[in-house]
């Protein structure tokens, strides 16, 4: 397990990457950055690598979850329901593969605005 810094603005949150496939493709990736698009309370970018859906792939995840969006390329942050949320768990449009979890409160998510750089670092342990 890597840990990550999450960063837009004056937002950081810390973050761990789990020993996935899609999570080790991603920290050989990293820095990352992109430009936040938002799709309820998911902030997503898109990435440069692609990867496979994973076994485990799934749609409804928890508050916090980072994942990975195969048919978008996309690195996704889940901070509560999305359009296609059936309860207040977030729901992805389609299956992800989960590849970590932010810690700490995610309620400022809300205040990232479209188009905002968000930049993702290792955390040196």
């Amino acid at each position: 397990m890597k840990k990550v810094m999450i960063s837009c603005g004056r937002l950081s949150y810390e973050a761990e990457l789990f020993d996935t496939a899609t999570g080790k493709m991603m920290v050989k990736e990293i820095p990352l950055e992109g430009n936040a698009n938002i799709w309820g309370e998911e902030i997503y970018f898109p990435l440069s690598f692609t990867a496979e859906l994973e076994e485990n792939a799934k749609e409804e995840v928890d508050i916090g979850t980072i994942a990975y969006w195969p048919p978008g390329k996309a690195f996704c942050i889940f901070f509560g329901p999305t359009p296609v949320s059936t309860s207040l768990k977030p729901r992805a449009y389609s299956p992800v593969n989960v590849i970590g979890k932010i810690n700490g409160d995610l309620a400022e998510l809300q205040n990232i605005s479209p188009g905002e750089k968000i930049k993702v670092n290792l955390v040196q342990e």
